[in-house]
């Protein structure tokens, strides 16, 4: 049991990590939608992953991971606008941007 809880303080800790370097980097992040995404890729993912091959995954650490990924990505990608009305991108619309290469079909290929 102890060994469960170690890895979700630590999975903890690495979101933590990724919300920090996200905020660290936010000025770059106000630029062109390739650029946003490639830093997302090759900064804040690698980052939050890191050592996740030992890593067991449970679902409620799966969603965590899968929330943290799309707070980011909403900030990427915005809002969208439809009858001139703003609201939030879906879940749906994320992984269709994203191709569906999210955090966990990139943890679990590795």
């Amino acid at each position: 049991m102890y060994v469960s809880n170690s890895i979700e303080e630590e999975i903890k800790e690495r979101i933590a990590f990724g919300t920090k370097a996200y905020y660290a980097n936010l000025k770059f992040f106000k630029s062109r939608l390739v650029t946003k995404l490639k830093l997302y890729r090759t900064v804040i993912r690698p980052i939050v992953t890191c050592a996740s091959e030992i890593w067991v995954l449970k679902e409620a650490i799966i969603q965590k991971l899968l929330v943290f990924e799309r707070k980011i990505l909403r900030k990427i990608f915005g809002p969208t606008k439809e009858n001139q009305i703003w609201r939030v991108k879906t879940n749906e619309e994320l992984d269709k941007l994203i191709k569906h290469k999210n955090i966990i079909t990139l943890k679990l290929k590795d």
